[in-house]
């Protein structure tokens, strides 16, 4: 005989009153109904403790989730995720409790994301990498375009300068080439606003330059403000790893699905960002 010929709570009961009669052997009617000495004892303690009740299924829902959080904490969470979807577990984590949210572990945050599929799969794939920095702001500027995107009119080509030390970002100007006077009006901008580097780090080819003991034009005009001049790696973008990161930041935040009318159309979004990016979004390497 099994527990599934008949009704499961008849079968139990009807185990448990044989059980509780004086002289019974136990074992023997665990043989005879089928289950194991663990599920009698079971069923007989639960008897013991709440009577014919104890008999019945109980939830098989565990006492306690750690993944899982309140439903107005999820919403939170969510919500937060849909105003910076690029934004993982860490990030919002953060931002939600700066703004005074009470909010579980970085891992339970990261499982309410994927049950709503809002974690890329493909993130899990970037390496872990090793961090330097220079020692104070203004120590070391890292300079370059973020390639040009296609405008109504026109294309722009987004003009980035970053603080090595703070990962402050001093400048993201939408131009319209990529030439050295341009390059010079938008560092004047930053070094009246900024103070001046002690040094600059910087791409090869026009308008920066790369040939030894030749300088260009903005390389003298930089040297002549008595900033240090220097240029990356060729083909080893790690050497500006750090604006690499913010350009791939700016990619994901901005540009992507965007599309500008203009160079003051896209003037706007960056200037948006670029407070969000500096005052709101929590940085980890920091």
């Amino acid at each position: 005989m099994s527990w599934q010929e008949v009704s499961t709570v008849q079968l139990r009961s009807e185990f448990v009153l044989l059980a509780r009669q004086e002289g019974a052997n136990v074992r023997q009617l665990c043989r005879r109904y089928n289950i194991s000495p663990s599920t009698a004892y079971k069923w007989l303690s639960r008897f013991e403790n709440l009577g014919a009740q104890g008999l019945i299924d109980q939830s098989r829902r565990p006492k306690t989730s750690p993944k899982r959080c309140a439903e107005e904490v999820e919403q939170q969470i969510l919500t937060m995720s849909q105003e910076y979807a690029a934004w993982g577990a860490r990030k919002l984590k953060r931002v939600l409790e700066d703004d005074g949210k009470v909010m579980p572990s970085v891992s339970t945050v990261h499982a309410v994301l994927q049950r709503h599929s809002r974690v890329d799969p493909k993130a899990a794939e970037i390496k872990p990498f090793i961090r330097f920095e220079h020692e104070a702001p203004n120590d070391l500027w890292q300079i370059d375009f973020k390639g040009h995107i296609s405008l109504s009119h026109g294309r722009c080509h987004p003009l980035t300068i970053l603080d090595d030390h703070s990962r402050f970002s001093l400048c993201i100007a939408a131009c319209a080439n990529e030439q050295r006077r341009t390059v010079q009006e938008q560092l004047m901008r930053a070094f009246r606003l900024y103070g001046l580097p002690l040094r600059m780090t910087m791409d090869n080819g026009s308008p920066w330059g790369d040939q030894t003991g030749v300088y260009t034009a903005l390389e003298v005009w930089l040297m002549s403000q008595g900033i240090k001049v220097g240029h990356s790696r060729p083909y080893h973008p790690q050497t500006q790893g750090k604006l690499e990161r913010f350009h791939r930041s700016l990619k994901n935040e901005v540009l992507q699905g965007r599309y500008f009318t203009d160079l003051d159309d896209a003037q706007r979004a960056f200037d948006i960002w670029r407070d969000i990016y500096n005052q709101k979004r929590p940085h980890q390497a920091l």
